[in-house]
């Protein structure tokens, strides 16, 4: 028994210690293990066009434009949103929907998405009007375009300039991408003026009536600020302002002519549960982080460098119990 005691206590801490070395190595140069998971992959769509400058959304009891409810609703998406969850950000305007970043793993990338959806406006629009029915076919290409699938997330108050009508409105019926899209309503149906902004981004008065063409969207002056002497045109009275809404019966029905879903947007629990209730939409191969792992055994192995003397002190006891 002594000689069994004697090897451990010469022998025992030199291997555990070998151990550590080679588990604080491992943390160093291989810290994470790929593996395959279903995943939820998001692609959030902001409309930038101007009537999402209207206020008739609330935040904390502060009537706020449908924009700023959306960045809102998006930031709420990224932060209830799981490790392993991607997200990727685009924007909506005349016929057209552009890619901001592609799918981000949101824990990884948490700071680089909340601060892209934070610059999102209106003067990021690159045309004037808006028509929704051009832009869904756009954003099936984009959503072709991210390789993998996911689930479309489209924020917009539905306002079309020009009025949507049988002769501009598209064949929609080759649309695939339905059941992974969902338009979401932000707005009220009250209808409200539309704010109208200088090049400069300075409130200047309200859109007026015989400018409706382009209150849907960025208008065709924005990027001559020439023509804004010492700004554009504006609503000469209340009566003379243009006024907008969330039109939800016509992104209802946009909604069913692509067997899409449609959803009011809210800042509620509910809201943020019917997001991430969304099914898995993509295989992603995963970065896990196993670091903790190493240094959590390291510590363990270390810890166990004191058992050859507990196990001396131990025997001492038993020999010290029957020698009395």
């Amino acid at each position: 028994m002594k000689k069994i005691v004697k090897f451990a206590k010469n022998n025992y801490e030199t291997a555990l210690y070998i151990g550590v070395i080679a588990l604080l190595t491992l943390a160093l140069i291989k810290p994470e293990i790929q593996l395959e998971q279903k995943v939820n992959n998001y692609l959030l769509v902001a409309d930038v066009s101007q009537s999402m400058n209207a206020e008739d959304e609330k935040l904390n009891n502060q009537a706020v434009s449908r924009l700023a409810y959306t960045r809102q609703m998006m930031k709420k998406i990224v932060e209830t949103s799981a490790c392993g969850t991607y997200i990727s950000v685009g924007i909506f305007a005349s016929d057209n929907v552009a890619l901001l970043i592609t799918p981000l793993e949101v824990c990884a990338n948490y700071d680089v998405i909340t601060d892209t959806i934070s610059h999102l406006e209106w003067r990021m629009a690159w045309k004037g009007n808006s028509r929704l029915s051009f832009a869904v076919k756009a954003a099936e290409n984009i959503f072709d375009s991210l390789n993998v699938p996911a689930q479309m997330l489209f924020f917009t108050d539905g306002d079309e300039a020009p009025r949507v009508n049988v002769t501009i409105k598209q064949d929609l019926t080759g649309i695939q991408m339905g059941k992974n899209f969902v338009f979401v309503g932000v707005g009220d149906t009250k209808k409200v003026p539309v704010p109208r902004f200088n090049a400069a981004n300075k409130r200047v008065g309200f859109w007026p009536i015989n400018d409706n063409n382009n209150a849907g969207a960025v208008g065709v002056t924005y990027a001559d600020t020439s023509q804004d002497e010492p700004d554009p045109p504006v609503a000469s009275a209340e009566y003379d302002r243009f006024l907008s809404q969330l039109e939800d019966d016509y992104l209802k029905s946009l909604a069913a002519d692509i067997k899409a879903s449609y959803i009011k947007g809210q800042d509620t629990p509910e809201f943020y549960a019917f997001v991430q209730q969304q099914k898995p939409a993509a295989s992603f191969v995963t970065a896990y982080s196993i670091r903790w792992i190493y240094l959590v055994s390291a510590l363990i192995l270390v810890l166990l460098t004191f058992l050859p003397n507990m196990i001396v002190r131990l025997f001492k006891s038993k020999d010290a119990l029957v020698n009395t």
